[in-house]
């Protein structure tokens, strides 16, 4: 029987543009929930857009529309960016969407009638972009938002409160009984470490503005954007309007998710879970910043890069490849242009294109277009005991969160392909099992790694595919399953090469 696997990305908010940081996070996730459906688990892959709140609200009245006008346009770029870099999703939730008001007010509703809430007037500094509230003491000088850098302002609210209070000793031993909800283990300890400071109450809803899901029990309030948005997680999967649906999905949870959010994820969410009556989600994903300049990206700091300018450039694989084989998930990375293009010059032109540029130029002049079989696996045959090493250590990295691993793993059989390729000389052998030999063997290598590289590359995948002669795709699901395709000997021989443009032209910084 498969494992199931739920995965989600933080929903993003709308008021800003997809920048190379959301995409280092929704394209991680990406990778993640395709290795999942290629060893044969039922995967569910959910992203999504954050859309009430203070700061839409007033972005929407300086440009003379509604808020519902003005989320409906920028909500669109996310659809459109994520489908411009291959994300491969099986649902977007919008927050604004029926569905989401629904799950919002029953879960919420759950948890007041269950005692964990109560009014009261909150006084503090609110940041609009953060939409968030700070103690003084965490203001840069001059009263700053500490991650904006733009001035605070004083609000005055009755609202309703969440007793965050009430679940410090239930979240620490729930995180003592689950070691391993949190990865990396440092994050979980950061958890550990709010929750042990201390918990106090936290207000969850707002009367200054509308825009947002009304409280079911006090329609002058609405949620606060931050409560709406978590409960996302839960709505897609039916929470509140599918029981059986819910039961399936949710305990196999798993949020991806920046390091910059670990109180709202890992302290807020999970209380609010236990307050409603359901068990906090099962896993964390926490992965550091992508930098530039050795700085986030954001808009305040004017250092975002467009991801889809960016792939139209460099093209969309090599993007992908080089943000999840160049930041190790959990680590913050920096980001240079220079480096992706000394990364793709490496590891995809001249490793992995120049394999396949090689074969089939051979194939073409030595055997008429047809790629003939590898040897079976046998000691001696060196590719087949690297591959087999190759696809051990893969699962293993892939298991362990390691997608880096499990790419640079991949490249040993690239190399390794490569170096048979200069012993064998098949461009000086003349016909004949030696040649044969050697070909085919390179050909079952391109097609194990076809397999192995389809979650982080799946267009270059594809075409390595189709281009050795085989039908279908190397992202089958189950395809790295037990019982899927890697095994040594699956490249039937007898099938058309074609050598078609270069896979990955080689590129200088300048061009």
């Amino acid at each position: 029987m498969h494992d199931r696997f739920f995965l989600t990305t933080p929903i993003y908010y709308v008021n800003d543009a997809p920048h190379l940081g959301t995409a280092y996070s929704t394209v991680n996730a990406d990778v993640l929930a395709r290795w999942h459906r290629l060893i044969g688990d039922d995967c569910w892959f959910l992203t999504g857009t954050d859309e009430h709140g203070l700061k839409n609200a007033r972005a929407a009245e300086e440009r003379g529309l509604t808020p519902q006008e003005w989320v409906d346009q920028t909500s669109r770029r996310y659809v459109g960016s994520w489908a411009a870099l291959d994300i491969s999703n099986d649902d977007f939730i919008r927050t604004t969407e029926h569905r989401h008001t629904l799950s919002v007010q029953r879960f919420m509703q759950a948890i007041h009638d269950n005692g964990y809430m109560h009014k009261g007037l909150y006084e503090g500094w609110y940041c609009v972009s953060c939409e968030a509230y700070y103690p003084e003491s965490d203001l840069f000088e001059g009263r700053l938002c500490p991650v904006h850098e733009r001035p605070v302002e004083w609000l005055t609210e009755e609202n309703w409160f969440f007793e965050l209070s009430r679940f410090e000793q239930t979240l620490v031993d729930w995180y003592d009984s689950h070691p391993d909800a949190i990865f990396p283990d440092s994050r979980r300890n950061e958890a550990l470490g709010i929750i042990k400071g201390g918990l106090q109450d936290i207000s969850i809803t707002r009367t200054s503005i509308d825009w947002g899901v009304r409280v079911p029990w006090d329609s002058a309030h609405v949620f606060y954007v931050w409560y709406d948005a978590l409960v996302n997680y839960i709505t897609a999967i039916g929470y509140g309007q599918d029981p059986e649906r819910f039961a399936k999905w949710w305990p196999a949870a798993h949020h991806l998710l920046g390091k910059d959010i670990i109180r709202f994820h890992c302290v807020w969410w999970p209380a609010m879970c236990l307050a409603a009556g359901i068990d906090p989600p099962a896993h964390y994903i926490v992965h550091g910043w992508l930098l530039v300049g050795g700085e986030k990206m954001s808009k305040t700091r004017l250092n975002q890069i467009d991801p889809v300018e960016l792939a139209a450039d460099i093209g969309v694989d090599a993007l992908r490849y080089h943000l999840v084989r160049d930041v190790v998930l959990g680590s913050d990375g920096d980001f240079t242009y220079e480096g992706l293009i000394a990364r793709y010059n490496s590891d995809l032109a001249n490793n992995l294109g120049n394999l396949f540029a090689r074969v089939a130029a051979v194939v073409a002049s030595k055997c008429g277009g047809t790629g003939p079989a590898p040897r079976p696996a046998a000691p001696g045959v060196r590719l087949s005991e690297v591959a087999a090493e190759v696809v051990l250590a893969c699962r293993d990295a892939w298991q362990r969160f390691a997608a880096h691993e499990a790419l640079e793993a991949t490249w040993r059989l690239v190399r390794a392909a490569n170096s048979e390729l200069e012993t064998a000389e098949p461009w000086k052998l003349p016909p004949g099992p030696a040649l044969d030999a050697a070909l085919g063997d390179a050909l079952e290598a391109l097609r194990i790694v076809a397999v192995l590289v389809s979650p982080v590359m799946p267009g270059a995948a594809a075409e390595i595919w189709k281009r050795i002669g085989l039908a279908g795709r190397p992202d089958e699901p189950g395809a790295a399953g037990e019982n899927g395709s890697l095994a040594w000997g699956s490249y039937p021989g007898n099938l058309p090469v074609m050598k078609g443009a270069p896979l990955f032209p080689r590129r200088s910084v300048d061009s």
